[in-house]
């Protein structure tokens, strides 16, 4: 279960919009509505931003290709063999487009039927993901913490089309944070979701405890960033140990 705690670390961000816990479900979730919309997959986090309700999402609500990406309908034919980006100019060829088709993460056919999408501070669940839709400020906050503990490196895998891969199922199989960006990509872009200059951020399970402990534990604003008096203080007395430090390993030898 979601805890209290990591309800508030997400909610002390004061996020623009809401961030939104993802369960990939086999069997129908109880407990929750199937929304009404047929849309773009990627367009159901801001339904769960906008509305503040969990619901969950089946194939036939979605119009893209998340549910492709899902295992819950063949991955192939036209799309794949990349004649849809080269006939609509988002690529030179069909197979500079195809190739994304073959790097793309795709979940087991059959696994994922359901997928509820529900704001953190409704969360009755443990979530596969938390997506998080940041201004730059947050953004960075959320990414150090990211490597605050584990000392990982940050990293953005996404493409022009199909964010929705980058955006669910790389991190959920990879377990790796990822980051993607609005204004950028292509479905997104389409539906005008959001304003340019944003940063999706996803993080999965594998992550999420880590990504708490170190939201609770880190300064928000890095030492060497603050210009009080006190902050400019320590930095200097850091500086003063460091040099003794590098002192005491440069002694000269001794007979």
């Amino acid at each position: 279960m979601f805890s209290e705690q990591a309800k508030k670390v997400f909610a002390d961000l004061q996020l623009p919009y809401s961030a939104v816990a993802i369960k990939f479900c086999h069997n129908k979730p109880e407990g929750f509505e199937q929304a009404k919309e047929v849309d773009l997959f990627c367009a159901f986090i801001k339904k769960a931003q906008d509305e503040n309700l969990p619901f969950y999402t089946a194939v036939e609500n979605d119009k893209c290709m998340g549910k492709a990406l899902l295992g819950m309908t063949e991955f192939g034919g036209t799309h794949a063999s990349g004649q849809v980006g080269y006939e609509t100019g988002c690529f030179r060829t069909a197979a500079a487009n195809a190739r994304l088709y073959h790097m793309v993460t795709v979940l087991r056919p059959g696994t994922c039927n359901f997928v509820v999408f529900s704001p953190v501070a409704l969360c009755d669940f443990d979530p596969d993901l938390v997506i998080c839709v940041a201004p730059t400020e947050e953004a960075s906050l959320l990414l150090r913490a990211s490597s605050y503990i584990s000392g990982d490196l940050w990293e953005s895998k996404c493409s022009f089309v199909m964010s929705c891969a980058w955006t669910y199922t790389y991190p959920y199989v990879s377990g790796k944070v990822n980051h993607l960006f609005t204004g950028m990509h292509l479905g997104l872009k389409a539906r005008g979701l959001y304003p340019a200059g944003l940063h999706i951020i996803t993080i999965p399970y594998q992550k999420l405890d880590e990504v708490v402990t170190a939201l609770t534990e880190m300064e928000p604003i890095p030492l060497h960033l603050r210009k009080d008096e006190e902050s400019v203080s320590k930095i200097a007395a850091i500086r003063a140990h460091l040099e003794e430090l590098n002192a005491d390993i440069n002694l000269p030898a001794r007979l």
